[in-house]
């Protein structure tokens, strides 16, 4: 799966789609996709965030992105938690300092249950 297609796919089709599976492609790109605009969003904030009025607007438009992203990045990583067998809600193991985030971390780059599981079918055999 490529950048563009994973990125559509997590904003258009499954933007709130907590079911079924994710491949790795899928969760990585999207990430990735979401960090470019944070670091976009941040530059702006840096050199508008000065002028009054753009200040104010850039840091509203920053925040209504963040919100609007919020939702579909929960649904892939619940999605790809799910394709390596596990609960969606394993992401509350973030909640746990340092370990936590780095037990997430495998998780999310752990290759895919082979076959079906019951989440549903392989996404690499589609």
């Amino acid at each position: 799966m490529d950048f563009k297609t994973a990125v559509t796919s997590v904003l258009k089709s499954n933007y709130a789609n907590f079911n079924g599976r994710a491949r790795r492609s899928e969760y990585w790109y999207f990430w990735l996709f979401s960090f470019l605009v944070s670091i976009v969003c941040t530059i702006l904030t840096s050199i508008l965030g000065k002028v009054p009025v753009l200040g104010t607007l850039i840091s509203i438009v920053t925040l209504v992105i963040s919100l609007l992203l919020l939702v579909p990045g929960l649904a892939v990583a619940f999605r790809r938690l799910h394709d390596t067998g596990k609960s969606g809600w394993w992401i509350l193991i973030a909640l746990i300092p340092l370990v936590g985030e780095i037990l997430l971390i495998v998780f999310f780059a752990t290759d895919s249950q082979p076959g079906e599981n019951k989440y549903g079918p392989n996404p690499k055999g589609m």
